[in-house]
């Protein structure tokens, strides 16, 4: 049995809950045994059983659950700093993707790169996101746009999951743009998807979700229905990018087919963000890709207002979001879309885990959920994400071990 004591302010964050209930206990303790917590709560009523308990020290600082950042781009080759000078200068998102940059750059990039080359760096961003407090990483692919590069990405991910601590949650995002050889042929790449890399993605294991890119320049409505309903007759969960550059009714397709998560959603509609709040969708906004596309940020208090769930992730990937850094989209969401800490905070804990499936076990500070936490050097969550910092997280557990103590 272990033991840290010395906590400010722990947020246990319940699973259920209004969205600002993050369960804040002062003078705290937390105990855990292997992967899972026992205890977490006052110090003054920590049962007898956890006296003798092997003990560490938060340093006076406030805990909360392991992170999750459950939407990113994790796999891709090289970078597009370039673009970034592009869009500085006025060209747009689109303006760059029909020139031939944006994502097919990127695809160009990673179909040239090997899986050795392609895991070192996508391990090297997960170990500096284990030092921010991050226990938990959904991972797309869509990058490679045929089925060895798709498959390449997402063994990967299945890679890292064994090599590496942090706990993998991988997504095919093969219907994340029309790739140019099949610009023409869109049937064709549908068929691909659908009949060939589909089937073989869900019986080999490489994936839980299937994501699509509902958006212009894209694909179309119902060729998103197609896919993912192709998908969900797999048994792969669903995800949907929707809504992010203009409405297209992704955000309501999400709602129809029962999809755990719907994200972006900048320009979703009235009807939709009701339909996704009656079906449990969850609401992911991703404010670093607001921030450097210059697009609006997630209205999120419409959001809450309706009773959807709102969960904050980074969107990490070289083009619109190129920072893991989840401590600022946590920042961006308080400040741009007028999120509480305490709603930040259930974005990245509890809403994000149900943003993969992992409500029932991951996001909360309950006993019988896994011993993931991180350790902030703040008394509490108001002054962490008002005091933004290089890196205020101090140490992190995963799975009952630590990873970063510092």
């Amino acid at each position: 049995m272990k033991l840290l004591t010395n906590i400010s302010t722990l947020y246990r964050v319940p699973v259920d809950g209004k969205h600002d209930d993050v369960d804040a206990v002062s003078d705290a303790a937390v105990a855990w045994e292997g992967d899972t917590i026992r205890y977490a709560g006052p110090l003054a009523e920590l049962p007898s059983e956890y006296a003798d308990a092997q003990r560490f020290d938060a340093g006076g600082g406030c805990v909360v659950p392991g992170l999750i950042d459950c939407h990113t781009h994790l796999c891709f080759g090289g970078w597009r700093g370039d673009e970034f000078a592009a869009r500085l200068e006025g060209a747009s998102y689109q303006d760059i993707q029909a020139a031939g940059g944006g994502i097919n750059s990127t695809v160009r990039a990673t179909r040239n790169a090997d899986i050795e080359s392609l895991e070192e760096k996508a391990a090297s961003a997960l170990s500096d996101m284990a030092a921010l407090g991050v226990t938990t990483v959904e991972a797309k692919s869509g990058y490679g746009l045929d089925r060895d590069n798709e498959l390449k990405q997402l063994e990967v991910y299945r890679r890292l999951q064994s090599s590496q601590p942090l706990e993998i949650v991988p997504t095919f995002l093969g219907a994340h743009l029309v790739p140019t050889e099949y610009r023409d042929r869109r049937a064709d790449y549908l068929a691909l998807l659908c009949e060939e890399v589909i089937p073989e993605v869900a019986q080999r294991g490489l994936a839980r979700f299937c994501d699509a890119f509902i958006e212009e320049n894209a694909f179309t409505l119902e060729e998103g229905r197609r896919i993912l309903e192709t998908a969900k007759s797999h048994g792969l969960g669903l995800k949907i990018h929707a809504d992010q550059l203009s409405s297209g009714g992704g955000a309501g397709l999400a709602a129809e087919l029962g999809a755990v998560s719907a994200e972006h959603l900048e320009y979703a509609a009235e009807e939709d963000i009701r339909a996704m709040a009656d079906a449990g969708t969850v609401a992911v906004s991703l404010p670093i890709a607001s921030l450097y596309l210059r697009e609006p940020f997630l209205p999120a208090r419409k959001w809450i207002d309706h009773g959807a769930r709102v969960a904050v992730a980074t969107d990490f990937n070289p083009g619109s979001a190129p920072s893991y850094h989840l401590h600022l989209a946590m920042t961006l969401a308080a400040v741009h879309q007028r999120m509480s800490p305490a709603e930040v905070l259930r974005g990245v804990t509890s809403h994000a885990a149900r943003a993969i499936g992992l409500q029932s076990t991951h996001g909360s500070l309950t006993p019988g959920f896994r011993a993931d936490l991180a350790v902030i050097d703040a008394p509490d969550i108001n002054h962490w994400l008002y005091h933004f910092r290089p890196n205020a997280c101090r140490m992190t557990l995963k799975s009952g071990d630590w990873l970063e103590r510092r």
